[in-house]
């Protein structure tokens, strides 16, 4: 091995608080950024017809003509395309089962909610001219239907290779037998900008939240297979080849101290895959430090249709290929994107970034609170613990169920007293969380409560889809 050809520790931390820390040092934005996930399903009870998929993109696109395409997959049909004026962005996520709205940064969710609604709206009424429609729904419920393959284009056909690559790990850890997940799974993320001297305080409080999200958003269920599991997104992510590396998912099991931490907290992740000019190129996940520490990796990929060696030279520019899955991802874009809630009722979208703003704007008081609290913490379990009890449909039995309806209530009381602060009266799309703390209930627990009750899944798929 070569030493004077790697790069030192300490190069790959610096790199990695220029990219990753760097850009929150006086940032005093207040800006929004809205990804939501959409299932898409075919009402006959057969597999989404991509054929129809693709049919409905050009309608869409030549209704709304300043959305230009950006990508192409391999087949020549548009999989991106971009509104130039509001950097609104239309897209298929990992598979033509699952259509993506990223809207464009803005000051206030009304300007959010309203282009989002335009778009939806209209895009759902042409694929319900061809019986398809979209719903609200953390998991596709036809996800057993469906054809789970991945768009035929770099970066998920390398992202699928790698999924599926389980079987050359050590049969000791576990992984789940839904390797094609990302076809069928859907989540609702925000965005928002964090300042540096805020950043560990935010990470810290956010991860304390997680267990009360678990119960207010829970929506992805394995019908027929596991219904137990209200928000099955957290195990599809921890036992597939994402979570080989544990500290690359979820949630952070102890609290940051300093930025240091923070750097050695990314320095411990493991990195998958880099990109040469127009190829990924997928290797066995490694730490990023490791990697640098390699004169050379053999990785693979895709060349028509079949898998090929190539030898790679670490470049300290590959720390951008440094991934995190966290619950509290920080970003290059001196972001913090929230991304452990399931896709909501369409009607119910915009209840996560109203959510997640209103306490971004009162976290002292939300850490208080959830640091002095004895319903579910400072009674053995950490929030990590805690998250895994609370995805399930019934509340463990030492946790105290009108105490914890009633800690969710006090913290969704801070996150509209956050929105009233902004004074934009956003705070009326936290009115769903209410109602679902009165009831005691969840968007998963809704779908098992109609399907005991005899409603059809097309019902349930329609009502979930459903916007005023």
């Amino acid at each position: 091995m070569n030493k004077q050809n790697q790069i030192s520790e300490e190069k790959v931390k610096e790199k990695i608080y220029e990219i990753f820390i760097k850009p929150t040092i006086n940032r005093k934005q207040d800006y929004i950024g809205v990804e939501i996930e959409i299932p898409i399903t075919n009402l006959e009870n057969k597999p989404v017809n991509f054929q129809i998929v693709h049919k409905v993109t050009k309608e869409f696109l030549k209704k709304f003509p300043n959305f230009t395409y950006q990508e192409k997959d391999q087949k020549g049909n548009i999989n991106l395309a971009i509104n130039k004026k509001t950097k609104d962005i239309i897209s298929y996520d990992c598979s033509y089962n699952n259509l993506e709205f990223s809207m464009g940064k803005e000051t206030n969710l009304f300007e959010i909610k309203k282009r989002f609604c335009t778009y939806y709206n209209s895009i759902k009424k042409i694929f319900e001219k061809y019986n398809h429609t979209l719903t609200g729904m953390g998991v596709n419920p036809h996800y057993k239907i469906n054809k789970n393959i991945p768009i035929p284009n770099e970066r998920y056909l390398m992202l699928y290779h790698h999924l599926n690559s389980y079987t050359n790990y050590d049969k000791t850890i576990k992984f789940h037998n839904h390797p094609e997940y990302g076809t069928f799974s859907s989540a609702s993320q925000v965005q928002l900008d964090v300042n540096y001297n805020d950043l560990i305080e935010t990470i810290n409080t956010f991860n304390l939240v997680e267990p009360i999200k678990a119960i207010l958003f829970s929506n992805s269920i394995l019908l027929k297979e596991n219904e137990n599991l209200i928000c099955s997104r957290d195990m599809l992510w921890e036992y597939s080849t994402h979570g080989i590396n544990p500290h690359n998912i979820g949630m952070f099991k102890e609290n940051l101290t300093n930025i240091n931490d923070l750097i050695n907290y990314l320095s411990s992740l493991d990195i998958y895959c880099v990109k040469r000019g127009n190829l990924y190129i997928n290797f066995r996940t490694m730490n990023i430090l490791d990697y640098f520490k390699s004169d050379k990796i053999i990785g693979e990929y895709q060349n028509k249709g079949e898998y090929a060696k190539i030898e790679i030279k670490p470049e300290i520019e590959d720390v951008k290929y440094l991934r995190s899955f966290k619950f509290e991802n920080l970003t290059y874009r001196g972001t913090i994107e929230y991304r452990s809630v399931c896709t909501q009722p369409m009607n119910e979208i915009m209840t996560v970034s109203a959510f997640h703003l209103g306490l971004k704007h009162q976290l002292k008081e939300l850490k208080e609170l959830l640091n002095n609290d004895t319903i579910i913490y400072n009674r053995g379990y950490n929030a990590t613990e805690l998250r895994k009890m609370l995805i399930h449909n019934n509340i463990p039995g030492f946790i105290n169920e009108e105490g914890i309806y009633k800690l969710t209530r006090n913290v969704l009381d801070l996150a509209k007293k956050g929105l009233e602060l902004r004074g934009n009266g956003e705070e009326i799309f936290l009115n769903p969380l209410y109602e679902r703390i009165s009831k005691k209930t969840n968007p998963a627990k809704t779908i098992l409560k109609l399907k005991n009750e005899g409603t059809s899944l097309n019902k349930i798929i329609k009502k979930y889809g459903f916007v005023n």
